[in-house]
């Protein structure tokens, strides 16, 4: 081998043999995976999911867009922002706290109409109608349309008086209630659709105050009972009255007919009288007579009077009884 062969494989080894830097290959390393997280962080806020039960606000440039339809949606990263709402029902209570169930009695209590004081507790449930407006017409809308809960009962429960609180009134003040926050949350156009607010509970703010409403309320429960009870005695007794009342006027009824029916005989019987009397007077006259005393005489006793005080009765019942006898032997011998 010469010189100048020598001399260059010498140097080729030496190039072969040289390693680079650790500071290199670690900055190396760094932006790689600077690019890696930069372009996996790119991907990512290029996409969002809405799950069933939420809704999505898309911001391009401060511009806001409801989005409803779930599942993946692209958006452009740094320019389009994603506020995503819960639009399941929700809801939060008035008088109390939900947690600790404890009396709040800067919420609870309150005054009726007849100046009383009473405590009632109430729940509110809501939901999120409208996403862009609940989201940018004001910082605290569940605050908001809690405070006009508020007022909105206290407005209503002060037109009542306190029986109708506890006991008969709660559907009829519930329903008012909810008609006035309505048109309260829709003046204030919140983006928030009111469910239903009902009654927890609603009782006198102290126990003497309340044992003696509980008194109240049982002399009414008895008062029921017995119009109850009087109302079965006379439904019991009201149809057996009346089918009394039916009989008698049926028999009446009945009774009635018979005796225009034997009316309507006798003037027959007299027209058609009367029509023979006028063809013969005299006959009609002693036919009747006859008739009559044939009627008359088997039961009429004789008295014979002479004028001097002396009475002899014939006994005409003797003598028809034997004739009779007489009349009888007479056909049986023949």
């Amino acid at each position: 081998m010469s010189d100048f062969d020598q001399t260059n494989f010498q140097n080729n080894s030496t190039k072969k043999k040289k390693m680079p830097k650790p500071g290199k290959v670690l900055k190396r390393a760094g932006i790689a995976a600077a690019g890696i997280i930069i372009i996996g962080g790119l991907a990512t806020d290029c996409t969002y999911q809405i799950q069933e039960q939420e809704q999505a606000v898309l911001s391009t440039f401060g511009v806001p867009k409801a989005v409803s339809e779930t599942g993946l949606h692209f958006k452009f990263p740094f320019i389009q922002k994603v506020y995503k709402v819960n639009t399941t029902i929700q809801g939060f209570p008035i008088g109390y706290n939900e947690e600790s169930n404890e009396t709040l009695s800067n919420e609870g209590i309150m005054i009726t109409s007849d100046y009383n004081f009473i405590n009632v507790d109430f729940f509110v449930e809501y939901r999120i109608a409208d996403p862009v407006k609940y989201l940018y017409t004001s910082q605290e809308p569940e605050a908001i349309l809690k405070n006009i809960s508020q007022g909105c009962i206290r407005s209503v429960i002060a037109s009542y008086n306190v029986d109708d609180v506890l006991t008969t009134g709660k559907s009829e003040i519930q329903a008012k209630i909810k008609e006035l926050i309505m048109k309260k949350v829709e003046e204030q156009d919140l983006g928030i659709q009111l469910v239903n607010i009902t009654i927890q509970d609603s009782e006198p703010p102290t126990q003497e105050v309340m044992l003696a409403f509980k008194a109240v309320e049982t002399a009414k429960q008895g008062k029921e009972t017995a119009l109850n009870n009087a109302n079965k005695y006379r439904n019991e007794k009201l149809p057996e009255a009346e089918a009394k009342a039916d009989q008698i006027i049926q028999d009446a009824e009945a009774e009635k007919q018979v005796r225009i029916n034997e009316a309507e005989a006798e003037v027959a019987r007299f027209n058609a009288m009367y029509e023979e009397y006028e063809k013969n007077p005299e006959v009609t006259r002693l036919r009747m007579f006859y008739e009559t005393m044939e009627d008359v005489l088997p039961d009429m006793k004789i008295i014979v009077d002479s004028g001097n005080g002396t009475q002899k009765v014939l006994p005409i019942d003797s003598f028809v009884d034997f004739s009779k006898e007489q009349t009888e032997t007479e056909t049986e011998a023949q």
